[in-house]
């Protein structure tokens, strides 16, 4: 196929799903490491709308290294204050100059991070409970060249390689959409609940157990009796969105370090100032927290690159992250409900060779009733990976859209 290294197999293996013990987790966009992750990559696409509004391209950079330093709050029942203000230090390298043309890198990534701090979480004050700084340097000589493309095709960074996998199973469904919709619920009816919401899910057989640690906003709640009340409420929200996906037996626990023996001493609940623990003791950085499918899947074969921040040009790192994770979903819905189980996908790639051929794409399909893929359905699926990798270039748009998710 065009020369591109496309292999498929049936694996002899079980399925994630039936293996009998599943652990999952993912981390809020309140996280101290998924802020780190948006600002990031809030800085990247920035700097790609400003490159392609300037000169019609994106130029080279890299943004992943943001950190995030936490501050102290003093929490109080109505309503507490930040004492200290959380540090954002951000990272990379950049292009500051092109034909002659100076390039205010280091204003752009400013203003994309307060942006993104200031939707994520509301309750902060950017002006007073923020210290940010950027320090940007120019990337070397080599990664710059091969950031150039042969016939419009950029070439890789990196010897390095992503993978990908669909659908989601049962409890990956629940860990992700727990999260997602707490934080709806924040914004449509429930304020006192912050972005800070980390789920963690273990499947053993056919129960499910959900651990919840959100972060509650302190000016929305008048006394202990009142967060218990809130903490109940919580718990039963949790119940209600995982009970839309799955039959199986739940059980939920939500801030469950809480201590809620001493009315006097709130230090011993999830109470904030702000909605996060970065206000108060919780360090964060790129690239710890969710893989590029949203979640960490310890059951599955992982990428330990942060795909946040860096660039969607050549960046291995992220795109074939991206790529893998869009082209195994794309498959399995091409495909009837009843066909296949569950798809994975590996791609490598050696520096400098152009992006779209990968040194191997490893697909690797289970099918749901154990019978292996037929020659006409291998043919079809590499010939759907083919077809992908020809237009990878797609993947770069996307991202800076903001239409593929990076956390």
């Amino acid at each position: 196929m065009a020369g591109r290294n496309i292999q498929i197999r049936s694996p002899n293996r079980l399925s994630v799903a039936e293996e009998s013990i599943e652990i999952v987790e993912r981390k809020g966009i309140g996280h101290p490491d998924s802020l780190c992750d948006g600002i990031a990559e809030s800085v990247s696409r920035h700097l790609c709308q400003n490159y392609i509004d300037q000169f019609g391209q994106i130029l080279h950079h890299n943004t992943d290294e943001a950190q995030l330093i936490a501050g102290h709050s003093i929490k109080k029942f109505g309503g507490g204050k930040i004492t200290k203000p959380i540090e954002i230090i951000i990272v990379g390298r950049a292009t500051t100059t092109y034909n002659g043309i100076s390039i205010p890198v280091i204003e752009i990534a400013e203003k994309a991070a307060a942006d993104y701090l200031t939707k994520t979480v509301p309750n902060l004050d950017i002006k007073n409970g923020v210290k940010l700084s950027v320090k940007f340097g120019e990337g070397s000589g080599a990664l710059q060249n091969v950031f150039k493309s042969i016939q419009n095709t950029p070439l890789a960074n990196d010897t390095s390689f992503g993978v990908g996998h669909a659908p989601y199973t049962e409890i990956e469904n629940i860990v992700l959409q727990t999260e997602l919709q707490l934080n709806e619920l924040s914004i449509k009816k429930q304020p006192f609940i912050g972005p800070d919401i980390k789920v963690m899910g273990l499947r053993e057989n056919e129960k499910i157990q959900l651990t919840v640690a959100t972060a509650i906003v302190d000016k929305y709640v008048t006394n202990m009796g009142h967060y218990v009340e809130l903490i109940a409420q919580i718990t039963e929200d949790v119940h209600q969105i995982a009970q839309k996906y799955t039959d199986k037996e739940i059980s939920v626990f939500v801030n469950s370090a809480d201590t809620h023996a001493s009315t006097s001493n709130i230090d011993n609940i999830y109470l904030t100032v702000t909605g996060t623990s970065a206000e108060h003791g919780d360090d964060g950085s790129v690239g710890r927290g969710n893989r590029s499918n949203g979640l960490i899947t310890p059951n599955r074969p992982m990428s330990m690159e942060a795909t946040s921040g860096k660039n969607p040009v050549n960046h291995i790192g992220k795109i074939y992250n991206l790529f893998s994770n869009d082209t195994a979903n794309y498959i399995f819905n091409s495909f009837p409900e009843n066909r296949i189980k569950d798809i994975s996908i590996r791609l490598l790639s050696q520096i400098s060779a152009p992006i779209d051929h990968p040194h191997v794409a490893d697909i690797q399909v289970l099918t749901v009733d154990g019978i292996p893929l037929s020659q006409e359905e291998e043919s079809k699926i590499l010939e759907m990976v083919d077809l992908k990798l020809e237009n990878i270039g797609a993947i770069t748009k996307r991202v800076v859209s903001g239409e593929l998710k990076t956390f």
